[in-house]
């Protein structure tokens, strides 16, 4: 018998994935839970923001660049390390690598099309 309060399942991490292309949020969302990660999807930023405050498993933020909203894929990924460092970071572009500092240290990158093998491992390694 287990403790009260106690779980039998392991309690499982979430992921925000942000795109306001539906079906590459969807396919990325896919691709986090064959990770075995809980799946948010946000629009935009703002969205994205709203889910982590509200959402304390979250361990990876999985952005597009280019978005509508109030930032970017890259100012987003700045704010998240400021306020959530935990938070693993991976951004992914079809159109422009990251220039200089724009990407937080401890970051990762992918260009689209991305390889969903790699995502995912990236994805799995920063909940171990």
């Amino acid at each position: 018998m287990l403790p009260l309060g106690r779980s039998r399942f392991p309690q499982r991490h979430g992921a925000v994935i942000v795109d306001d292309n539906t079906l590459l949020m969807m396919d990325a969302m896919d691709i986090a839970e064959e990770a075995g990660l809980v799946a948010y999807g946000a629009r935009n930023a703002d969205e994205a923001i709203r889910l982590l405050e509200a959402q304390p498993d979250i361990r990876i933020l999985f952005t597009d660049v280019q978005m509508s909203g109030s930032m970017d894929g890259y100012r987003l990924a700045a704010t998240v390390r400021n306020r959530w460092p935990n938070v693993r970071i991976l951004v992914t572009s079809g159109v422009r690598p990251p220039a200089g500092d724009e990407l937080p240290e401890d970051s990762l990158f992918f260009f689209k099309p991305y390889p969903h093998q790699a995502v995912m491992s990236a994805m799995a390694q920063a909940t171990v």
